[in-house]
């Protein structure tokens, strides 16, 4: 019952729409650039590092906005591996929970919320911000 638990609680729930999104975003990298590196004297690794990720960043930034966003909003495995301990494990859904549950924890409730959603709103706008200067870099449209 330690933050790290619940840390590791929203990790498991978020990393597979994480790794979906990395994988679909690599396959879709034309493996024929790969190749041209590779005869051009570029070792597997440095090829990998300097050509398909890359090329594949767009797609990491994306799985990784996806799996902030689980575990922001991640309720149900905190609850149920780590609970829900004041100044230890209490996560910022088992927060407004808790204040939905105490009688006139209306308020706290709605601070909480609006708390919620500025960091959504910025993280957003962090990975739109990220998202076009990768497209800038990799040479496509802004």
């Amino acid at each position: 019952f330690r933050w790290t638990g619940a840390a590791l609680a929203c990790a498991v729930m978020g990393f597979p729409l994480m790794v979906r999104a990395i994988r679909l975003s690599i396959e879709s990298v034309d493996a024929r650039l790969a190749a041209a590196a590779a005869t051009l004297g570029a070792p597997p690794l440095w090829s990998y590092a300097t050509v398909t990720l890359p090329l594949a960043l767009p797609g990491v930034l994306a799985g990784s906005v996806l799996c902030f966003a689980k575990a922001l909003g991640e309720f149900g495995a905190t609850i149920t591996f780590v609970s829900s301990i004041p100044g230890e494990t209490r996560t910022l859904p088992a927060a407004i929970y808790a204040a939905t549950q105490t009688p006139g924890g209306d308020a706290s409730a709605m601070r909480l919320t609006l708390v919620a959603i500025a960091v959504s709103v910025a993280a957003l706008a962090l990975s739109e911000w990220l998202a076009r200067r990768v497209r800038r870099a990799v040479g496509g449209a802004a």
